[in-house]
Parts: structure tokens; sequence; C-alpha cells
């Protein structure tokens, strides 16, 4: 679904609205060209419509070699003149971060930061958890429905009045960009904090020739189908992002990852900052607006990007960022930090149901979906129940994990950082679930395309994990583990078992995968 990939097409253009949705229009004699336009109206109109047309871009994936995928990518510069918004993307004041995890983190924190000082601030971060307008975050708010809605026509019809069998329809992700790039100048954003979709070299927000500064967070195994099977060759494709002339920073790294970046910035002429963890008694003691004590790596980061931007684009007059200087942080930078909000990510969430009191279900949900994740997302999971257990002592606590992966990962790679790090804790889970994602069904989270029934499911996949984890337990498949033909049926079962069980606190670990925690969430929030 990103930019690196070749593509064939998996759905359909969209049907024409029905007249009959709108009963003043019915019976009505209109003339072809009238009907053509009434056609467009309603069309233009509607936010289905919208989200129905970007899903006829979604495509399957294949790896393909470097001429084609740089072939793709400069088809971007085309798409931007189609557009006429090669001078508005040359004009935006960009952040922009890649990396392996905590990149959407760091672009978070940038983004809080500088709009605690006052700034107009635009947003894109992927993937989309619900709703395709999470990624267009204006003023720390998604877009509205009806932005989203007139933006999106813009760019479409212009791009499928110019495009053709040498320059195609962008893909889902290079639309997204586009959008994106579209909405930040129109909304005359001060500052855009891009994240990479995958990779640097070849992604499509890598259109952005000028960027202020860079950044590159925590890099790790992920995507190795598309960006390589070491850490250099992927450390290589994210340092693409480099720019000559351009501020780079990143975080501690593995050496044969760092020795990658520093080869490429070196290249480039421009040197590569590499900063240390935030230490956390500089937030006063308030917590970070993220979880997890590895959002301080991401923290840290955010405020080299943001000190480097202030200072480039002419705002040196705010206070300084840098720590040394008096051991405390500016009162902005503070708020900033400790009011960021990401979905899915360290996120706890308590169940509403009536029968149930909202202490007796926990979801604790974190899209971690490579080895390194996993580690960190079980440390999180182990240390926050530990805190709980203290500060609200149940008679009975139980731990659950709900999991599932993409069917490209390696569960033998994923499941035992996961396992192993909580077991180092002291925490074992009573029950591993392991369920399809709903949203491999329906990519967008629109009610159009519902999920077959579950009886149709194919759960070889789920399968496989649980085969996976009963190895791990050095045990028979038993009472410890289920492979449930739903979401909805799991998240069910875990209901009717705490309304048993009044006395015991059910925490949930949900893992894996974004597109999982955003389904879950789909479901717990009505």
């Amino acid at each position: 679904m990103h930019s690196l990939f070749t593509f064939h097409r998996i759905l359909p253009l969209p049907p024409n609205l029905s007249c009959n949705r709108f009963p003043f229009c019915r019976n009505i004699s209109v003339s072809a060209g009238s009907m053509a336009m009434s056609d467009s109206l309603t069309r233009n109109s509607s936010y289905e419509a919208a989200v129905s047309s970007l899903s006829s871009l979604i495509t399957s994936r294949t790896r393909t070699d470097a001429s084609s995928l740089n072939e793709q990518f400069n088809w971007m510069f085309h798409y931007l003149k189609m557009l006429d918004l090669d001078g508005p993307v040359s004009q935006l004041k960009v952040i922009h971060v890649a990396g392996t995890k905590g990149k959407g983190s760091t672009c978070t924190f940038s983004e809080s930061i500088l709009r605690c000082y006052g700034f107009r601030t635009g947003l894109f971060t992927s993937p989309h958890l619900m709703d395709v307008r999470e990624r267009f975050r204006i003023d720390g708010v998604e877009i509205s429905e009806e932005k989203f809605v007139k933006y999106f026509w813009w760019c479409w019809d212009r791009l499928q009045a110019k495009t053709d069998d040498k320059i195609p329809m962008p893909t889902y992700f290079r639309f997204l960009a586009l959008l994106a790039f579209k909405i930040f100048s129109a909304e005359q954003v001060d500052v855009a904090v891009l994240e990479v979709g995958l990779g640097g070299k070849y992604d499509a927000t890598n259109v952005v020739q000028a960027p202020v500064v860079c950044g590159i967070s925590s890099l790790g195994y992920d995507h190795m189908d598309v960006l390589g099977n070491t850490l250099r060759e992927i450390a290589g494709e994210k340092a693409g992002i480099f720019k000559k002339g351009v501020a780079a920073y990143t975080v501690p790294q593995p050496d044969e990852a760092m020795s990658a970046l520093e080869h490429r910035a070196s290249e480039l002429g421009i040197s590569l900052e590499v900063v240390q963890p935030l230490d956390a008694a500089l937030l006063n003691g308030q917590p970070l607006g993220l979880q997890g004590d590895h959002q301080l790596v991401n923290a840290a980061l955010a405020i080299a990007l943001v000190r480097t931007w202030l200072q480039k684009t002419g705002h040196e007059d705010l206070i300084s960022l840098d720590c040394s200087d008096n051991g405390s942080l500016p009162e902005q930078v503070i708020r900033g930090l400790t009011t960021a909000s990401l979905q899915g990510r360290a996120q706890m969430v308590r169940l509403q149901d009536d029968d149930i009191s909202p202490s007796e279900v926990v979801f604790y949900l974190d899209g971690a979906h490579s080895p390194e994740s996993m580690e960190v997302c079980g440390r999180w999971f182990s240390h926050t129940i530990k805190e709980e257990k203290q500060e609200a002592p149940f008679k009975d606590l139980r731990q659950i994990l709900v999991f599932n992966c993409m069917s490209v990962r390696d569960p033998e790679l994923l499941l035992p950082r996961l396992f192993n790090t909580c077991a180092h804790e002291g925490v074992q889970f009573n029950k591993a679930i392991f369920v399809p994602n709903q949203s491999q069904f329906n990519k967008l989270g629109s009610n159009t395309a519902p999920p077959p029934q579950p009886q149709q499911v194919d759960l070889t996949w789920q399968l496989t994990l649980q085969r996976v984890w009963e190895k791990l337990l050095r045990s028979e498949k038993g009472d410890n583990s289920a492979v449930f033909r739903s979401l909805p049926e799991a998240v069910d079962w875990i209901k009717e078992t705490a309304r048993r069980n009044k006395s015991t606190r059910f925490q949930v670990l949900v893992t894996g995968s974004l597109h999982l925690v955003g389904d879950i969430l789909r479901l717990i929030k009505k």
C-alpha cells in the first residue's frame, strides 16, 4: 500500500451513486448532460463516495527492482505539476522523519510542541486506525469530512483528467501524500510535519526536496521484503531522506545502522547529530503524553528537530530548547510533550459496557509489529500492570493477549520477543487469543463493504500463530490459547468471562498490528 511497490488493481472504481437516495429528484426527466452534472454534484457531496474512490487505489504489492522504483518515484514530480503543487510544496517548511519505530511518535511530539508555541501546524502520519482522515491533522485535529471531500475531489478530478497509460493514477499512499500537500498548502500551515510511509529514498513524501530538518528514529528489522535483509541496507533506504545542506538528527542506533547513516551524511557533506534520550526529570514530574520509557528517545529527537526548525525559519527569539543551558525545558516544550496524543501507541482504554465495571476490563493497545517494538511493548505492558496492581489491587488479575500480524512478518521473531520480555518481568498470560483483522476486508474503515461471515474466514494463519505460541509455552494446545473466527467473537468472549468473574480485572494486551488495534478501537468505542 506504499509507494515502493509495483501494483495491480484489485478493487473496481465505485459505481455512480443512485438518485434514489435523494427523494426530491425521483421521477424527473433530465438530459444526459444535466444527469452527468447531477451525478457529479452528488458524488462530490459524499464522503462515502470519496472513500470508495480512494479504495480503488489500494493495490497488492510485489517487490521490484531499483530502476522501476526510481521510475515510479519520479512520477510524483509529474503528479505535483499536474496539480500545480510543485510551487506550493517547495514553500512548505517541512520536518521530515523516517525510521522503523518511533517515527510517528516523534512527529506527534514535534507537532505538539510547535502548536504550543502558537504555530499553525500540519501533521501527516500513517497508517490510520479507524478513519482515513486521521492521517491529516491541522492544529492537532483531524481534518473535517467537509474539507476532506473538497480537497479529495480537487486532486482526484485533475489527476483523472491528466494521467494516462504512461503515467497512471497514483497508487494509494502516493495519492494520500499528494492530498496532504494540497491540504497543508491550502490551509496555509506554518509547519508541515511529514512521517515517511515506508523506507525513505523512494517514499512518496521524499518528493520534498528542501525540508527544513530531517530525523531518523530508531531502526530495526521491518519490511525486509522491500528494504533489504540487513540493518545496513535498511538504514541506507531510510537515509534516503537526507538532503544536501539540510541538518539531520538521529538517536542511538546499532553500529551497522549508524555506519550506514553516517556514510550517507558524509556523501552529502552534512553533519549527523545523535540525540540522547530525554531526562524525565526535565518534565517537572509530569508524564509524557505518549506512554512508555522508550518515548523519552522520541521526545528528545523531537526537541532537536523543533529547535533546528525554529533556528532555520527565523524564530531565534523564542526560548532556547537546549536543556544543557540551565537544566530545564521551556514551558511550551513541556506542555507539548505532555499533551501529545497518538492512538494505538501504548494506549489504555477501559471497556464501556452496561453489565461490566470500566475497571474490570482494560485494553492495552500497541501497534508493535517488529521484533524490537515487540520487546518495547512487552516492557511497557509489564511495567504498567505492575504499577496498577499497587494503586488499585483486585482480588485477582488475569492477563490476556489478543494478537495478529501480517503474514509477511515472521511470528518466530515477534512472539518470542514479546513472550520472553513479559516473562522476564514476571508476567505470564492466562490466555492468548489469535484472530483475523476485520480491516483486512475493509481497508478504509468504510461501512460499505462488510466482512464475510465468520464461517467463511480462512484461519490457517491464526492457527500457525497459535502453534508458535504453544511451542513457547512448551505445552500441548489447551486452555491457555484459542483461535477465534472474528474479533467481535473474541471481544464477546472476554466480556462474558468478565461477567462471570466480577472480582477479577482482565488486562488485555492487543498488539501485532496497527490494523488490529484500529479494529479493537472501532468495536469498544462504538
